[in-house]
């Protein structure tokens, strides 16, 4: 089983939606693939996140009393034969409203998107120098890289090699970021290192450079030829920037 076959089916696996014999299989490869373990760690955590009691909304006991009365006296002042509807649809209310004012505290207290994409990369990139895996494929020569990650993703990477510029290729990885695989490219500039994070994009529409910074790490996040970019590295801002340049040169 590969990896972007896993990365498909890792959602069901946490669901328990899959048959034993297919789950049997998704197991063997975890066991055998740290990054694929690593994004399913993720989606459990994030599973137990969505349960926490904070998320849940009760409203106060005199809510509904206020509401049906509020309701009793609208109805007395309509003919007998809309109070019905009027009345059955009054029954339906709290709970209605219960339910939108939950959907909503859900989605304001949400991360966004690229908020969440962020803390993946910081997570993965941590993790790539913690965990002694910063390389599958160890090289600085881009015709080495690059070649690596045929078939083992659904896009091809661009791998250029910016050493005369002095940030010099010291390899790539694979790597599990936004429920996919992805290419982790490694660059050098003196004793720092940079991860770059590449995928195809959600849209053909072109974004400009947007820095951040996450507990300590400056990330550079842009979009171009269709793909998605995301730099990090505890190098400084404006050398990391002038990095980011030469990339989309």
């Amino acid at each position: 089983m590969t990896c972007q076959e896993t990365g498909v089916l890792l959602h069901a696996l946490a669901d328990g939606e899959l048959d034993l014999t297919k789950s049997l299989e998704m197991e063997a490869h975890l066991q055998e693939c740290q990054t694929c373990a690593r994004a399913q760690e993720e989606i459990r955590g994030l599973g137990s996140l969505m349960k926490d009691a904070s998320l849940r909304f009760t409203p106060l006991a005199s809510f509904e009393r206020r509401l049906r009365s509020a309701v009793r006296r609208e109805a007395n002042k309509k003919p007998v034969s809309q109070s019905w509807w009027r009345w059955s649809l009054a029954a339906a209310s709290p709970a209605v409203v219960v339910l939108a004012v939950w959907v909503a505290i859900v989605i304001l207290n949400r991360p966004a998107s690229d908020v969440l994409v962020a803390q993946e990369v910081v997570s993965s990139h941590v993790r790539s120098l913690m965990a002694q895996h910063l390389m599958d494929v160890p090289s600085s020569d881009q015709h080495t890289v690059k070649p690596w990650f045929d078939g083992k993703l659904d896009f091809s990477p661009p791998v250029k090699d910016l050493g005369p510029q002095g940030f010099e290729l010291k390899g790539g990885r694979l790597d599990y970021i936004d429920n996919r695989p992805v290419a982790a490219l490694v660059y050098q500039r003196r004793q720092h290192l940079i991860n770059v994070f590449v995928w195809p994009a959600k849209s053909s529409t072109e974004s400009a450079t947007k820095a951040s910074v996450s507990q300590g790490y400056n990330l550079i996040r842009w979009t171009n030829s269709g793909m998605e970019w995301w730099a990090i590295s505890d190098l400084n801002l404006a050398e990391l920037q002038q990095f980011v340049q030469m990339l989309q040169n």
